[in-house]
């Protein structure tokens, strides 16, 4: 079984200080198997990862779309923010990428999803995130996976971490894959591992984006 973290960040992302190297050495040693590099809006990050270490690193997106956020894996071209959900997912499935959808009950963040609107697009993605470890009210969590039972969707979980001790606290153990088809083909029968990450976490995020907007004043 291999251990996969489906949702991380790097400092390619605004709200993270988390360099590639840092990422690729912490899940080096926590065990992770291959990762899923999802940063705001670029794959940037991911591409530098997959450089160190290209068997371990997927190269993935989390993309804002006019509705909600999407998490993409196997990503070979950039797609912008702010298109519509139809014509995000129409890029992505051009690439043969993986979608996911990030934690879609939050509604404490701006990429939350309208149920309506997610069931719109449920027959042209691949899976929901039914667990993310950054949720502060375990609610939203359970909403997810309440639905995804429902509606009989494939679940991802992830620790969306943006600091490199959140890293590795909600994963999913699967059979070997290669590619998006491979992924598809395991992930039904994935064994779930998670953990809340403490709220606190969400003040290390807005201090990185402070932090960067004092370097580049």
């Amino acid at each position: 079984m291999l251990t996969l973290e489906f949702h991380c960040h790097t400092i390619f992302s605004q709200d993270s200080l988390l360099t590639p190297q840092k990422l690729i050495e912490i899940c080096r040693r926590r065990g992770i198997d291959r990762v899923v590099i999802t940063d705001h809006n670029t794959i940037a990050g991911a591409l530098a990862a997959q450089k160190l270490d290209p068997q371990r690193v997927i190269v993935g997106e989390e993309i804002m779309t006019t509705q909600g956020e999407l998490l993409a894996a196997f990503v070979s071209e950039e797609v912008p923010p702010s298109l519509s959900p139809q014509e995000t997912i129409r890029r992505l499935r051009e690439q043969g990428a993986f979608i996911s959808v990030s934690h879609p009950f939050d509604r404490l963040r701006r990429g939350a999803w309208r149920e309506d609107d997610l069931l719109e697009i449920l027959p042209q993605v691949d899976a929901i995130e039914v667990f993310n470890s950054r949720c502060m009210d375990p609610r939203f969590n359970s909403e997810a996976q309440a639905f995804a039972r429902r509606h009989g969707v494939t679940g991802t979980v992830g620790s969306d971490a943006h600091a490199a001790f959140e890293v590795g606290r909600s994963v999913l153990l699967v059979e070997p894959f290669e590619g998006p088809d491979g992924m598809r083909k395991v992930l039904p029968s994935a064994l779930p591992k998670t953990r809340l990450s403490p709220l606190w976490v969400h003040f290390l995020s807005r201090y990185a984006v402070l932090y960067k907007a004092w370097m580049e004043s």
